[in-house]
């Protein structure tokens, strides 16, 4: 267990994979993840992830992945001004079909400007998007007003992803979803993966979905 005020990541390779949690880093002063990025093991998260690590980022950890620059573009006040807590749909990576995952949050709201937004598409760098049940891409489906139904995205050399949407919350027969199996599968197939907790600790688990 490494406190988030230590910086050795010497034990982890790269290919190995970090994953920053949901939760509410410093207390969400500031912007989401503003005073987290600054935090010293932050600094080696971000080294390991230039030098080619695996980094995933959810909700708390989405926003801290873009306040690194990590990741383009910011996550703004959802667009209702309210706290957003509910199950919803995306469709992207892994399944042909739309996937019910939960989100909890606040500051949601994927923005970034046309150039970038442009660029993603581009790129095939945005991996999720909210959607109705039916798959369809609309206004309605959107919780949170983000940009072009910006549900997670991730980096040009495709080794850092963030999503706003939590699949580790859709992962069990007790919970009667396991939706979110088919995304870490996606995403975290047979890795290592080492937890991030937002002002508390890293812990190396094993990711086990089966």
């Amino acid at each position: 267990m490494l406190w988030h005020k230590d910086k050795d990541l010497s034990m982890f390779s790269t290919d190995d994979c970090i994953v920053l949690p949901g939760g509410f880093s410093y207390g969400d002063y500031l912007r989401c993840g503003a005073i987290a990025r600054f935090s010293p093991m932050m600094q080696s998260v971000i080294e390991f992830a230039n030098r080619g690590g695996k980094v995933l980022g959810v909700c708390n950890g989405f926003q801290i992945l873009c306040e690194s620059h990590l990741l383009p573009g910011v996550l703004l006040r959802n667009g209702n001004q309210q706290f957003v807590c509910k199950n919803i749909y995306v469709k992207g990576m892994g399944s042909d079909k739309p996937l019910k995952i939960p989100i909890a949050h606040g500051e949601g709201r994927y923005f970034a400007d046309n150039k970038i937004l442009d660029d993603l598409e581009k790129n095939n760098q945005v991996i999720y998007r909210y959607c109705d049940e039916q798959g369809n891409i609309t206004a309605d489906a959107n919780p949170n007003a983000a940009s072009r139904n910006i549900a997670g995205i991730c980096n040009s050399s495709r080794n850092v992803f963030g999503m706003m949407p939590h699949p580790e919350r859709a992962s069990s027969v007790a919970l009667g979803n396991t939706d979110g199996k088919i995304i870490l599968n996606t995403l975290l197939i047979n890795e290592v993966v080492c937890v991030v907790e937002p002002d508390f600790a890293l812990v190396n688990i094993r990711v086990s979905l089966g």
